[in-house]
């Protein structure tokens, strides 16, 4: 990495894929992320393995050395994985010691083909050694190298118009009347509506036109993928009771995998009139949205099929092929813009055309609102695997908390609630959301046990609920102990933690429960208040 840096520093001046900053503290998130946008697109259309950005030197390589932590480091990776679209980071971090002074070389990786990276919603790029907005032919040059490699525009050889199911084509033309209500789609023929509904290509079948509107035995033409919805229930222990396979044409199979599901109405405990007396238990928006985005954005070159399962109790799980191209689902949630990238542009064009899918990428973010204006549970989704698994919970899970949180907090925003629902289920959160909850007072506990904020919890009425979270604190649990020896003199871990287990706070599991007593236990010991005999413990002073 010395010489790697020593080449560099000989460099003339700073470049497109190349910047030093001085940065002898830290250095600005927001400018760090501008950068990374910036070096990330031109090392893309350098075509390069990487760009580099150097914090300790200046940029007349005057090397002043950096203080900056792994800690602050970390933060710094979390804050970029955060805020760019796709999601990106640093390929390595390199540390390197110039003239007795440390040195920190982050290595930044290219823009994605066809996708320049942007941070919180713009993209950067250089002007020879200047940060500015990246120009829009430079835009287009990146989002075009992936134009030709669309799978769902690919033109499928030999398929012609009697391929495809009568039926379909006559509901995708109801459907794009629906939204083009102005246009004589009647006077048009079979070719020229596919071709002006943008589902076939220059009056040529392509994949997206077999997936949406073929013949259930025209799949072969897109092998090896597979245009296939599974439905799967399953009962309340997770055992396979049912299942049927949807194929071709999936313009219909769509309604008919809707008609599979068991939409039961969830009553809630009436009390006033905050809640309806019944309500469906999945809005029918919601199972839409999820199925199609499933078919529009599958990865079809991997082979698989889209699952849904449906379990007995109250719980729809939708999964695909493929990663989550904006790389977070909070990112998609707060966006004011759509994404500018799609992975099948040519098919997600035509469902938006047709009525499936939203043309303003909203979709994610309202199904969320809607979850949220019933009080059920926020969608989770799961994207290990290369796959994108999304949970909709069809069920308050506690009708008094969720009650309460409505009438005394409803000035929490999206976001908030967003980040409070990670907690209940608890899922592990960034540095950045966890200050964004502290400062506000939402939470409290220690990473990774957090809870809900007393202030929260005071204010709609579920004290003891809280107390139950967060537990006893370490003094009361070490007079507890000194209690015990005062009064039997002797005792061991057993009887402290048969004491003291189902007093500690319910966020911790047993072993971490076990492990606080035994810290209190070594905390007592250095205070010289108890002493170990063999396996027991015992009161270090004699009883008075």
């Amino acid at each position: 990495m010395l010489n790697l840096l020593n080449a560099l520093l000989r460099t003339n001046a700073e470049t497109e894929i190349l910047e030093f900053k001085t940065a002898e503290q830290g250095f600005d998130k927001n400018k760090l992320g501008q950068y990374f946008s910036a070096l990330s697109n031109e090392a893309n259309l350098a075509n390069k393995e990487c760009a580099w950005l150097i914090f300790g030197i200046n940029d007349k390589h005057k090397v002043f050395g950096t203080k900056i932590t792994d800690r602050t480091l970390n933060e710094y990776k979390q804050e970029i994985a955060s805020n760019t679209s796709p999601t990106s980071n640093f390929i390595n971090t390199h540390r390197v010691n110039v003239e007795g002074k440390q040195v920190l070389m982050l290595q930044i990786p290219p823009a994605p083909k066809g996708m320049p990276v942007d941070w919180k919603g713009h993209c950067y790029g250089r002007n020879g050694s200047s940060l500015s907005a990246l120009n829009n032919q430079e835009r287009e040059r990146i989002r075009l190298q992936n134009y030709v490699s669309d799978w769902s525009e690919k033109v499928v050889e030999h398929a012609t118009i009697d391929d495809l199911f009568i039926g379909a084509i006559s509901e995708a033309r109801k459907q794009f009347k629906v939204k083009n209500p102005t246009l004589k789609i009647e006077e048009w023929n079979d070719i020229k509506f596919l071709n002006k509904a943008k589902i076939t290509s220059q009056g040529k079948i392509t994949n997206t036109t077999i997936l949406l509107l073929g013949k259930p035995e025209s799949e072969h033409f897109i092998k090896p993928a597979v245009a296939k919805i599974t439905w799967i229930l399953k009962d309340r222990d997770n055992i396979e009771k049912d299942y049927e396979h949807f194929g071709c044409p999936l313009l219909l199979s769509v309604n008919q995998v809707y008609a599979k599901i068991r939409n039961l109405k969830y009553r809630y405990l009436p009390e006033g009139t905050l809640f309806p007396d019944e309500v469906d238990q999945f809005d029918p928006f919601i199972i839409r949205e999820a199925l199609n985005n499933c078919i529009a954005h599958q990865d079809y070159t991997l082979g698989g099929q889209i699952n849904l399962v449906e379990r007995e109790d109250g719980i729809l799980i939708f999964v695909n092929s493929g990663a989550f191209i904006p790389g977070c689902v909070e990112k998609v949630v707060a966006a004011d813009a759509p994404e500018t990238y799609y992975r099948n542009p040519f098919l997600a064009s035509a469902m938006v055309g047709l009525g499936m899918i939203d043309t303003i990428g909203s979709g994610i973010k309202k199904m969320f609102v809607l979850q949220k204006d019933k009080f059920f549970p926020l969608p989770s989704y799961n994207l290990d695997n290369n796959q994108v698994k999304v949970k909709i919970i069809g069920k308050v899970v506690d009708i008094n908390y969720a009650r309460k949180l409505a009438q005394s907090k409803s000035e929490l925003t999206l976001q908030e609630i967003i980040l409070l629902d990670k907690v209940v289920k608890g899922v592990t959160l960034l540095n950045a959301e966890i200050k964004m909850l502290r400062g506000k007072g939402l939470i409290e506990g220690r990473k990774p046990n957090f809870h809900i904020s007393s202030s929260i919890a005071e204010s709609i009425g579920e004290k003891p609920s809280y107390i139950k979270h967060k537990g006893i604190d370490n003094e009361y649990c070490q007079n507890m102990i000194l209690k015990f020896l005062d009064k039997f003199e002797v005792g061991n871990r057993q009887d402290f933690e048969e004491m003291l287990l189902d007093k500690l706070p319910d966020v911790l599991s047993q072993q971490q429960k076990r492990n606080k007593i035994r810290n209190n236990l070594q905390s007592l010991k250095k205070q010289k208040l108890i002493e170990p005999q063999g396996k027991l413990w015992k009161m270090s002073k004699p009883k008075n």
